[in-house]
């Protein structure tokens, strides 16, 4: 009796080490081919929104979302095959999340403020920005934080909250942009002179804009130089190029009028007693 007994034992204990290893190895495959499947729908779903012409700043955020509901679809179904129930396990979860939340509150910061900018967008691709300590080309506004590129070629990583939360100060949301510039001239110059040849060289080039309407005004009488303050109005896409250009050609125009461009200096005055 007692053979029999320990033989159905055996047998029991077999038969439950099959089943899980059984389960086990499905629930592995499932995942493998689930992570496998997610994968490849955020890739597609990135592609179709590329040539939705969606906004390029929205769908990396909505490839990324679908990569990871698509993920937690796949591990709901491995602990159903492992055997855990998950209506069961949800309230375990739920009290387990809280502790979590809690010591994940940066992250989940992170992501609210990527929800945010995703539905304000202040800022969008390809956007020139200062935010967050940091200035560049925005690349990247992803779920938990913003990529920029400096102008020298070097990628800066943001968390989202330090971007939603913090003053945002972008180049290219404007159509247009002011040029501020200050041109010193000596205090023997003629100050009409440099001032009309400064603005024979603004009305000459196309790309300063009519309207709004350009100053040239004195703005200071420096300790070496009457300072000139020069405001024209450009494109956005205009706005480096020709501030550079303007800077040479006001500098040789100015020369070539007579009006001489001072450095600092400081005249020393010696008497004998």
């Amino acid at each position: 009796m007692d053979n029999v007994t320990l033989s159905n034992v055996v047998d029991t204990i077999v038969e439950h080490i099959s089943t899980l290893g059984l389960n086990l190895i499905g629930a592995l495959a499932v995942f493998i081919v689930g992570r496998m499947v997610a994968g490849w729908l955020r890739k597609g779903v990135r592609k179709g929104l590329e040539r939705s012409r969606l906004d390029t700043t929205i769908v990396p955020f909505l490839s990324s979302l679908v990569y990871y509901a698509a993920l937690a679809f796949v591990i709901i179904a491995v602990l159903e095959i492992v055997g855990i129930k998950t209506a069961s396990l949800a309230i375990v979860l739920g009290a387990a999340g809280l502790a979590i939340g809690l010591a994940l509150q940066g992250t989940l910061s992170n992501f609210a403020s990527g929800v945010m900018l995703m539905l304000f967008r202040p800022i969008r691709i390809g956007d020139y920005v200062e935010l967050g300590g940091g200035a560049g080309t925005v690349f990247e506004i992803g779920i938990f934080s913003t990529k920029l590129n400096t102008p020298d070629n070097v990628r800066i990583e943001i968390p989202n909250s330090n971007v939603y939360g913090e003053t945002i100060k972008n180049f290219n949301a404007n159509d247009i942009r002011r040029i501020d510039m200050v041109m010193g001239i000596g205090y023997d110059d003629d100050i009409g002179l440099a001032i009309e040849t400064m603005r024979g060289i603004l009305r000459a080039d196309k790309r300063v804009l009519e309207e709004p309407e350009m100053a040239l005004v004195v703005g200071e009488l420096a300790d070496s130089s009457v300072n000139i303050l020069v405001r024209p109005w450009c494109a956005k896409e205009d706005y480096w190029a020709l501030k550079c250009d303007l800077t040479r050609q006001f500098k040789e125009e100015l020369e070539k009028v007579g009006v001489s461009i001072p450095f600092p200096q400081r005249d020393v005055h010696l008497y004998q007693q």
